[in-house]
Order: structure tokens, then sequence, then C-alpha cells
């Protein structure tokens, strides 16, 4: 548990860090550029985030979390990789659904979410870098230290909380906590990060896709109507417990033949 937490906190460290690499040439960029620096922000905040990730993946590499194990990286079956995908549109799906429920969660990221999205490095970071980076963080270094010390459904409950708190914004806590509970109990069937990596991206690349597309609309319910909506919900429901009984008959040893 210990090691869990030193791992987040280190990562945190590692975003100042970033920060503390990236600011002083977004100053002198934004002087030469603006003749004041006080966008430097603004131009610092992608900047900041990918050295954050660069410099966490160094540490991950370094004290080896994510070498020595093969599985780990496994592209596991055809066929588990397609129920990941269905399950992964299934819980992203009924995350939505309960947070058009809880609107009253603040957003306090909502601000920075909308500076990172503004650019094509923001984007990339947001959809496709963080979310790979996460993953070998939460699921290649966190959830595999707590399946060592805990049992399997603790460790997963743990590794699901851990990775809610730590997006430190009231409107995503509750979101996350959930996808990280299915995320962790995927790593813990497989040992692959491959599913893992495939949903995350899947759920923060159609997050950026429908802010960007319909900067307007909260909610897909919002944007389809109630009736067709409430449709898609119980189908996401049917889908989500049809792939976790696909995905559940899986055994380690099977995981990583092709199909």
């Amino acid at each position: 548990m210990k090691t869990a937490i030193k791992l987040v906190l280190i990562y945190l460290a590692m975003q100042i860090l970033g920060a503390l690499a990236v600011t002083p040439f977004t100053m002198i960029y934004a002087y030469v550029e603006y003749g004041t620096v006080e966008k430097a922000n603004e131009f610092a905040l992608a900047p900041t985030l990918l050295a954050g990730f660069v410099f966490m993946l160094i540490y991950l590499w370094w004290k080896g979390y994510l070498t020595g194990d093969k599985q780990l990286y496994s592209p596991v079956s055809a066929s588990y990789l397609f129920w990941s995908a269905i399950m992964g549109i299934s819980v992203i799906f009924m995350v939505d659904f309960l947070m058009s429920h809880l609107t009253f969660l603040p957003d306090w990221l909502n601000d920075t979410f909308n500076v990172l999205q503004s650019g094509w490095l923001g984007i990339i970071c947001v959809s496709i870098l963080g979310p790979i980076l996460e993953e070998l963080l939460f699921r290649g270094a966190v959830t595999k230290v707590l399946l060592k010390k805990y049992n399997p459904l603790v460790a997963i409950l743990i590794s699901g909380l851990l990775f809610g708190i730590f997006h430190m914004n009231p409107a995503q806590i509750v979101g996350a906590t959930l996808v990280g509970f299915v995320l962790a109990w995927i790593y813990y069937k497989t040992r692959s990060l491959v599913p893992c990596i495939l949903i995350h991206i899947m759920n923060n690349s159609l997050s950026v896709y429908l802010s960007l597309k319909f900067p307007d609309v909260d909610y897909t319910s919002d944007l389809i109507g109630e009736p067709t909506y409430m449709i898609s919900l119980v189908v996401s429901v049917l889908l989500f417990m049809l792939s976790w009984r696909m995905m559940n008959t899986y055994k380690l040893s099977n995981t990583t033949t092709k199909v």
C-alpha cells in the first residue's frame, strides 16, 4: 500500500518537475511572440504534461517496473481485445449515465482541459499519451504491487480508488474510480496492459472528440435524446454483462493465444 501511494506521489512530483523544466522556455517564447509573459501558462500546460509523462516513464523504467515482464506487453488474443473494447464502450456509456445524475459535483479542471484541447499537443497528451502513461503507472506498477500484497478483490478496490482520487477533480473521481476497478480487474485477469490501454484511449479520445465536436453538450443524453439514450443504456448494461462473462472465462495461460 505504501509503495502504491508512493508511486502516485512521485508522479505528482514529476509533474511539478516538468513544470519547472518547461516554464522558463515557455516564458521566453511568450515574451518573444507577444512581448509579455502573461500567456506563458497557456503555452506551458501541454509541454509540462508531456515532460511529466517522460520523467515518470524514465523513473518507472529505471526502477524496473516496466522491464523483465513479457506478459505486461502481451497483445492477448484477438477475441479478448474485442470483448475488452465492448466492455470499454459499455462502461463509458454507463459512467456517462451516472455522471449525468451527479451534476452537483464541481468540475475544477474544466478550464484546464479546454486549454489542453485548444492545441494538437494537448489533445495527444489527453487522448493517447496520458492513457498510456497512466496504465503503465496504475496497472503496470501500482496494481502489480497491490496484487503481490493483497488478495485480488482488495487489490482491485484499492487500485481503483487510488486511480479515482489521483484525478483530484470531483467531477472525475467517481467515474475514474469505476473505470479503475474495471481496468484493474482486466489487468488481474491477463497481466497485460494492452487491453487496459485500449479501453483508456477509447475513453479519453471519445471524451475529447465529443468536447470539441459538441462543446455545448455535457452528456450523451443531450446529444441523442432521452428515448434512444435509455435504450442504449439498457444495451450497454447487457453488453457489459456479456463481455464480463466472456472475458471471465479466459485464463492467464490462454490470453496470449491468437484466435
